[in-house]
């Protein structure tokens, strides 16, 4: 028997869209008898309140029967979507369904909800149960969703859910098992993905094949990397990262080796490669044909520029600058050098003339105060302004360029530079944007050296450096690390060797910084613990 693994990448709530993806997919097969998408397929995932419109999923049931007479007859399909669940519970089933000979066959349904971080799948779902298999070609085949597989406690070290669907396929003595996925990318998840995997087919002596959803939707990025192992833990096949794939597997006793795509070690490319596709499926998904942004000079907004060229085309990215009173001349020149290099086009405009009418407007209530943040933010405010303007007139995605170590303290100015549609590297702490502009330089100049090398400033004041008011960005985002993802306490990060008093006070930024972080646009999310979706902390709080 072939079986077929398409990675796809769909449009969420785009029936017909998403149909025609696995149509296309399913009409260049030959000789293939299975062909696996992912979760939700049909809908594209996560659909998230989308579920709530009561015509959702019976317009979802309806193309899905129409796509069962579509698809050739002698060919099994496996397709994501959600289902009625019926009176009892919740309204619906996160499933997935077996089309064959022109019929929707059968229907298997997600039995493991998560609901953490990202997942909120207990808000919409009910969760399934039963004998999740079916026959095809003489074998019998195990279907499991996603979160199906993430709760083996040998492996864990503990059990999250009380049932686990790999064990219960297992004592079916099922042939093979499958994972139709929608699970979204980190850094690193692939490696853990794999290591899971193998361990399982080797624990249950049982192979299995894991198709994995592509592409970015919103904030979440999917990385494909479908991937397949014999029964003794052997990779058999693995496909592309962050692009649509298709491969095609034997099974006879066991599954035979296929391609096998290189799996990239380095955190730098994969987490370029994921921002990358994060930008250019969020301007396509939300129908923008260009993007801008603020080119101050700085190593944020260079690496922002250099991903929204590599996403979208350097003809299609403007780069603004907006020299102040107070700006070097290294920034416009630093500014003017990048756009040189990434090709893509650049205006200027001067902010000097608009700081003094703002300071001549507030002149009688600013009077006998002394020059501050008021003032500096304004100067952000009118740049903010100015692109929202521009994005606006012309249409543009306006990408902001704040980085997660200045989203989590604050350092970040509301309705200035945290204007726009999208937080290209909301999730990608300072010391790794450093890290990020060196490896793009590793084969060419892309990120002016100088740049790279000269300490962080906003310029809203002379001489100011983004140190006078933060601890060295080593330290800061180690402790941000420790705070953020690891859920340690101040004592556990002074015991760490960190100052109290340091860590004190980066306690505090993150805290009074939540109300502007829940009024940022959506940050693409690269890591664990995202300012995103999974991030729910209340602003008003004594904690």
């Amino acid at each position: 028997m072939k079986i077929a693994l398409a990675q796809l990448n769909p449009t969420i709530g785009d029936l017909q869209g998403n149909a025609a993806q696995i149509l296309a997919a399913a009409q260049g097969l030959a000789d293939v008898q299975l062909l696996l998408t992912p979760e939700l397929s049909l809908c594209g995932y996560p659909p998230r309140d989308l579920l709530l419109d009561p015509g959702f999923a019976g317009a979802a049931l309806d193309r899905l029967h129409r796509l069962a007479t579509e698809l050739p007859p002698d060919l099994a399909v496996l397709v994501g979507l959600p289902t009625p669940a019926g009176q009892d519970g919740k309204p619906l089933h996160n499933s997935i369904a077996l089309l064959r000979g022109g019929q929707v066959e059968q229907l298997f349904h997600k039995q493991l909800l998560p609901t953490y971080d990202v997942f909120d799948e207990n808000r919409y779902f009910q969760a399934g149960f039963g004998h999740n298999y079916f026959q095809v070609a003489g074998q019998k085949v195990g279907v499991t969703i996603c979160e199906d597989l993430w709760n083996d406690e040998e492996f864990w070290g503990k059990r999250q859910y009380l049932a686990n669907p790999i064990e219960q396929l297992a004592d079916h003595d099922v042939d093979l098992i499958v994972n139709l996925s929608a699970s979204p990318y980190t850094v690193g998840k692939q490696q853990v993905r794999e290591s899971m995997l193998q361990h399982l087919a080797r624990s249950y002596e049982c192979p299995i094949i894991y198709v994995n959803q592509v592409g970015a939707n919103d904030d979440l990025i999917f990385d494909g990397g479908s991937i397949a192992f014999d029964r003794q833990g052997n990779l058999v096949c693995r496909g592309q990262s962050f692009q649509p794939d298709s491969i095609v597997v034997e099974f006879t006793a066991d599954l035979q080796p296929a391609k096998i795509q290189p799996l990239n070690d380095n955190s730098d490319a994969e987490i370029w490669a994921a921002l990358v596709l994060g930008v250019r499926d969020y301007a396509a998904k939300c129908g923008f044909q260009k993007a801008l942004l603020g080119l101050s000079g700085g190593i944020d907004s260079a690496l922002v520029a250099a991903i929204a060229v590599e996403a979208l085309g350097a003809e299609r990215v403007l780069g603004v600058l907006m020299p102040s009173p107070y700006s070097s001349d290294h920034s416009i020149t630093d500014a003017v050098a990048v756009a040189k290099l990434l090709g893509m086009k650049t205006m200027t405009l001067p902010i000097e003339g608009l700081m003094q009418s703002f300071d001549q407007a507030l002149a009688p209530l600013f009077q006998e105060t002394e020059f501050g943040i008021a003032e500096e933010n304004i100067q952000s405010r009118i740049r903010g302004t100015l692109l929202m303007g521009i994005a606006n007139k012309f249409g543009h995605l306006l990408l902001s360029t704040g980085n997660k170590s200045e989203m989590a303290v604050g350092y970040c100015t509301l309705y200035g530079d945290m204007n726009g549609g999208l937080a290209a590297i909301a999730d990608v702490p300072k010391t790794r944007v450093f890290s990020l502009c060196r490896w793009l330089n590793r084969e060419q100049l892309t990120i002016p050296t100088q740049i790279i090398q000269k300490p962080p400033s906003a310029e809203l004041r002379p001489g100011q450096t983004d140190q006078d008011s933060l601890p060295p960005y080593d330290a800061l985002d180690a402790i941000l690390q420790g705070m953020i993802c690891d859920h340690k306490s101040v004592e556990q990060l002074v015991q760490q060797g960190f100052a109290r008093e340091t860590v004190v006070k980066i306690a505090q930024l993150v805290k009074r910084a939540e109300f502007k972080r829940r009024q940022a646009p959506p940050g693409l999310k690269i890591t664990d613990r995202a300012f995103g979706t999974g991030w729910r902390m209340p602003i008003a709080s004594q904690a």
